[in-house]
């Protein structure tokens, strides 16, 4: 097994993409196979939505903090912009779990 350097850990930390498979390319059995493949790992989003939801709760409290204790308001967008963009990583992630789990696959 190789070594992965941290940039590479550190991306495969916060993003899941290299997790699943494409399910709409091949032909219907490669697709089928594809998305019970990514069935199988959905499991797996919950955990990564965990990670973006304490990011953006640290980042909020680090820009409240810069705030209150420095009186940076300007400063202090540097960490509120990160902690409020994990919102939409969040519910991107959550509609992608639901998907997985209600959804009936590729026809």
């Amino acid at each position: 097994m190789q070594e992965l350097s941290f940039s590479a850990l550190l991306y495969r930390y916060f993003f899941f993409g290299w997790l699943f498979r494409d399910a709409s390319r091949g032909n219907r059995a490669e697709r089928a196979r594809a998305w019970h493949f990514n069935q199988a790992r959905a499991h797996w989003l919950l955990t990564y939505m965990r990670r973006w939801l304490w990011c953006g709760v640290f980042f909020y409290a680090l820009g409240s903090a810069v705030e209150l204790m420095l009186s940076a308001p300007a400063l202090s967008a540097l960490f509120y912009v990160p902690g409020a963009l994990c919102v939409p990583v969040n519910v991107v992630i959550g509609v992608l779990w639901l998907g997985l789990k209600t959804l009936p696959g590729p026809l």
